[in-house]
């Protein structure tokens, strides 16, 4: 496609809840094509997540949410080139990419833990950043430091 963008394609909801954010979630947990085998993961974790919560008020997929919305970073810091120098220029992120970049921290640092199956890795790493505790979360407060020290640049924005 040489001048129109691409549109957006609808995703179709998840069967059990019905809620297109966990479809989302599922695409970007999915290896190989394998969609079943990552969707049973998720469902697994967020049992996993319903029979640990503390707050009783909340369900499995209500804490997956704020988990979520707890690592969802606010600004970033871009390259931009100017004179020979680069320079790391602060910018707020698109709504969309923040979600985009919140499940792929909690996917990639879940993958990363320690813990005998997926599913329960995941619901370990939803469990710490819905209580703001977690590498995935600890990535968003490092990008947010960063976006602060380079705060001098932010006049150079595109």
């Amino acid at each position: 496609m040489r001048k129109r963008r691409a549109k957006k394609r609808q995703l179709s909801p998840d069967p059990k809840f019905n809620d297109q954010l966990v479809t989302r979630f599922v695409n970007n947990l999915m290896h190989d094509g394998k969609k079943s085998v990552a969707f049973a993961l998720f469902y697994d974790a967020l049992d996993i997540v319903e029979e640990r919560k503390h707050d009783q008020e909340k369900t499995g997929l209500q804490i997956w949410k704020d988990a979520l919305s707890n690592v969802m970073p606010y600004v970033e810091v871009r390259s931009r080139r100017i004179g020979g120098a680069t320079f790391q220029i602060p910018m707020q992120i698109r709504p969309e990419r923040k979600v985009s970049l919140a499940i792929k921290w909690l996917i990639t640092h879940a993958r990363a833990r320690n813990e005998k199956s997926m599913a329960l890795k995941l619901a370990n790493e939803i469990l710490a950043a819905a209580k703001e505790e977690g590498n995935a979360v600890k990535k968003r407060v490092d990008t947010h430091k960063m976006a602060e020290a380079n705060r001098a640049f932010s006049h150079f924005r595109f």
